[in-house]
């Protein structure tokens, strides 16, 4: 434990695309910050750059308890956000539910073992949904009831998780005081480095900049800025310190200004201004096409299993998420913990595109 006074904070897979944006967050918006531990598998040393008498870089695996143990210790609030996100099968079951179920136990055993009160988790809204059946979701909230029916690894997994950390709220601790939890639920993270949103622009070159709708305009999604996704989870660590009664237990949507759009539509927002086009005010390929398409894609992989990991973009599960609507309408973060974005639309959609630009740029530039 640091001691220059503060609070310590450590943030599992903290070199990851949300995790940076949390350590970042941490250093310039928490006043009271003594140490912020960035642990993950796999390390970035030009985290240090950020600053390097706070940062600490601390290698290791959720999966190991001694290390997370390790890492736990002395710490006043874990944010944990390492996860393995994959929808498309380029892991085993197994790896991703030793990653993000076992992992989330060991975050919740170590926190007890070490006497760590606060604990904020970052869930993901496929928890929730869309359903196997494709239901739609439309403006609700957190506790609106909806079917959940989802045999897929990854949201079963992070199902599981979430389950962990509500349930593990007001344990014993070691101290002699209770563990405190939240969890977060962010859909569609966007923004600068982001993997997904690159892999896009990048598919996008190999047709010449030009995209073909296949999902109807009217299919909503909601897409939340990954800096007011930090925030949020900033302003809930903050006030289950001073009150924790009221955040204790709880589960949280992550929402911001960004507009309510089809997956195909938001991405324009980004990838239109760097010169790609979107073709057809319709989907241009009928979704029986499609459909065929993404099950030819699954049996596919299941064939080919054996001798090479087929992952592509397109299968059942995905076609589903992207043409069921699933949108939130919530104010309950903002009245348990006055969250309110700390970035506007218009501010996170130009960075986010200010970075593909940067990309564009170094592209043409031979890097």
């Amino acid at each position: 434990m640091s001691t220059t006074g503060g609070k310590v904070y450590l943030v599992t897979g903290g070199c990851g695309f949300l995790g940076k944006r949390l350590v970042r967050m941490l250093l310039e918006k928490e006043p009271d910050l003594a140490e912020v531990r960035v642990f993950d598998l796999h390390l970035d040393e030009s985290m240090h750059q950020l600053d390097r008498g706070k940062v600490v870089l601390i290698k290791g695996n959720i999966g190991n308890l001694q290390e997370v143990e390790a890492a736990v210790r002395g710490a006043h609030v874990v944010i944990h956000a390492a996860s393995l996100v994959d929808v498309w099968g380029r892991f085993p079951p197994s790896k991703i539910g030793e990653v993000n179920v076992h992992g989330t136990q060991n975050v919740i055993e170590a926190c007890v073992t070490q006497g760590t009160q606060y604990l904020v988790y970052t869930s993901t809204m496929e928890v929730v949904g869309p359903n196997a059946k494709g239901d739609p979701f439309y403006r609700k909230d957190e506790d609106t009831k909806y079917e959940v029916i989802n045999h897929k690894p990854y949201p079963m997994s992070k199902a599981k998780a979430e389950k962990l950390i509500i349930e593990a709220n007001g344990r014993p601790i070691q101290g002699g005081k209770k563990l405190v939890t939240c969890a977060l639920r962010p859909t569609g993270i966007y923004g600068e480095e982001h993997p997904l949103m690159k892999e896009f622009y990048e598919k996008g070159l190999a047709t010449k900049r030009c995209m073909i709708r296949t999902i109807p305009a009217s299919t909503e999604h909601g897409r939340v800025y990954v800096g007011n996704v930090a925030w949020m989870h900033l302003l809930a660590a903050q006030k289950m310190q001073e009150t924790p009664l009221a955040i204790g237990g709880q589960v949280y949507f992550c929402y911001d200004a960004s507009p309510y759009k089809s997956y195909e539509d938001f991405n324009m927002e980004f990838l239109g201004p760097c010169g790609f086009r979107l073709l057809g005010s319709r989907p241009l390929l009928p979704f029986w096409l499609l459909y065929c398409m993404a099950w030819f894609n699954a049996l596919l992989q299941w064939l080919l299993k054996p001798f090479y990991t087929y992952a592509p973009l397109l299968n059942p599960y995905t076609l589903t998420v992207v043409s069921t609507t699933f949108t939130v309408k919530t104010d309950k973060a903002q009245q348990q913990f006055g969250y309110q974005p700390l970035y506007t639309w218009e501010e996170s959609r130009d960075r986010t595109v200010k970075w593909i630009k940067e990309i564009d740029a170094q592209r043409h530039a031979g890097k």
